[in-house]
């Protein structure tokens, strides 16, 4: 294997939403042009976690962090850091689709807006490539100014996606992305992030074990006890995690006797 890049580095990272812990001490690499899966039973700290990544969570409520978080060597907690900035480096796709009420043009187009003017022409292209790139252009091209409510709930989410992708990101952040979806839309989702991987950093929070199984390089296994709440118990090449793990807790996880 060629040697591998982090992307994202967390040190010792631990995260209180107001006075309540919520991550205790984790330590772990996203690497470049990866995708890792994140794991674990229900309120263990996933979803807290990537939305960690992108200081996306300070917009739920006042948090306060021990620890680093580093994206390609720059303490993404530092004072000043430029957040609109950061959150379009580090894209992130919900559980639910979150559409906004106007066109599927519109929709793909509204952050690239938000970052400054573009003549049209150059926009159009940018609305076409992200498209594209979510593999929703076919299926859209030819009502790009209806309504991208009246997409089914896999074409919204890859929506979501183009979305994300139109300002470039380096990194994109997924939580629990095919939850609400069907198996033939969780199929395309699955073979999106395969084609992702080429261009992109990708971090996925699933409980579908079969799903983190097929789409991640490496997989990393959160989970709590009495002492200590939201912590990384196990980290490493997927084939590895669900194969051969090291630790008894992430075993019994994966072969459903917990969780």
């Amino acid at each position: 294997m060629n040697k591998l890049t982090p992307a994202i580095t967390v040190k010792n990272f631990s995260f209180y939403y107001r006075n309540t812990k919520a991550l205790t001490g984790v330590s772990m690499n996203i690497y470049k042009n990866q995708v890792t899966a994140i794991i674990g039973p229900s309120g263990c700290g996933k979803s807290t976690f990537i939305k960690s990544l992108n200081r996306i969570a300070e917009l739920e409520a006042k948090i306060r962090i021990e620890g680093t978080v580093e994206f390609f060597g720059q303490n993404i907690y530092a004072p000043r850091v430029n957040l609109n900035r950061l959150r379009r480096q580090i894209g992130m796709v919900f559980q639910k689709p979150n559409l906004f009420p106007m066109s599927i043009y519109d929709n793909v187009a509204y952050g690239v807006k938000l970052a400054g003017w573009l003549p049209r022409a150059e926009l159009d292209g940018i609305v076409e490539s992200a498209l594209r790139a979510a593999v929703l252009w076919d299926e859209v091209k030819d009502k790009l100014h209806k309504s991208a409510l009246g997409l089914s709930g896999g074409q919204q989410q890859r929506l979501c996606i183009a979305r994300t992708l139109a300002v470039k990101p380096k990194v994109l952040l997924m939580d629990e992305p095919c939850s609400a979806l069907d198996p033939i839309a969780t199929m395309k989702i699955e073979e999106l992030i395969h084609s992702l991987r080429k261009e992109l950093t990708i971090a996925i929070v699933t409980h579908n074990m079969q799903q983190a199984a097929r789409v991640s390089d490496f997989t990393a296994f959160f989970s709590t006890d009495e002492s200590r709440v939201g912590q990384m118990i196990e980290f490493g090449p997927t084939d590895q995690i669900f194969g051969n793990a090291l630790d008894e807790r992430t075993r019994d996880y994966i072969s459903g006797r917990f969780g």
